[in-house]
């Protein structure tokens, strides 16, 4: 069992890579090609907020690379300098998907709250769940209840990566549906948002498969204790 997770953690390592690295390389590609409006991140976010009667979410500009993402806990669209500044075509797919989660919220999308609901948890978890796994496995004769809350602590986690696949495929619905129907980027470059939203879902498809896999590997674990 170990040496085939072994073999599966490093086929989802290189599978991960591959498509983080494409990722990467189409949105560097797509923020080189400008859309037809000639509107920035920050003012396409606050067209599509505006357009779906949302006044209460400030757009706002972070650090980094790829690092947008919506707060629902204080209401901002935070999009990366590039995002923020660009007026391309990943410049606007990226505001318009970080928007789509400003939508959900407003909307009150089941699938985010309970994803919003697991946050504390996933925190708490993060820290310290590597730790207790590795203990309860070395201590799995003696001590087999320290494993299992290893393991409950890491379903937390996988749970919460499973939930994030319907959030971020609904967002990027969102975003696609009001890209196209406010005309601001063309139907060529409408193309390349919906491929480079595509490659960025499937990172979270990657991420969700390997916590699966992870959890199943240290269930086995306690199932040939018991």
């Amino acid at each position: 069992m170990g040496g085939s997770f072994i073999f599966l953690s490093l086929i989802f390592l290189v599978v991960g890579l591959i498509v983080g690295g494409l990722l990467k390389r189409r949105m560097a590609e797509y923020s080189q090609i400008p859309i037809e409006s000639g509107l920035s991140g920050k003012e396409v976010a606050e067209k599509m907020l505006r357009d779906n009667g949302i006044l209460d979410v400030t757009v706002t500009s972070v650090d980094g690379f790829l690092t947008d993402h919506y707060n629902p806990a204080n209401k901002t669209v935070n999009l990366s300098t590039d995002v923020y500044n660009g007026r391309s075509v990943a410049s606007a797919a990226i505001a318009a998907h970080e928007c789509g989660h400003a939508v959900q919220h407003a909307h009150a999308y089941i699938w985010l709250g309970l994803r919003s609901a697991l946050v504390p948890a996933v925190s708490f978890s993060s820290k310290y769940v590597q730790w207790i796994l590795f203990a309860g496995v070395m201590m799995l004769r003696s001590f087999p209840q320290l494993l299992e809350a290893g393991v409950i602590l890491f379903a937390v986690t996988t749970l919460f990566s499973i939930i994030t696949l319907p959030v971020e495929f609904d967002a990027s619905r969102r975003a696609l549906i009001w890209l196209d129907s406010t005309n601001i980027m063309g139907r060529e470059a409408h193309d390349k948002a919906r491929n480079g939203l595509k490659w960025a879902a499937s990172t979270y498809v990657i991420a969700a498969l390997a916590s699966i896999a992870t959890l199943l590997y240290y269930l086995s674990f306690l199932n040939r204790r018991n």
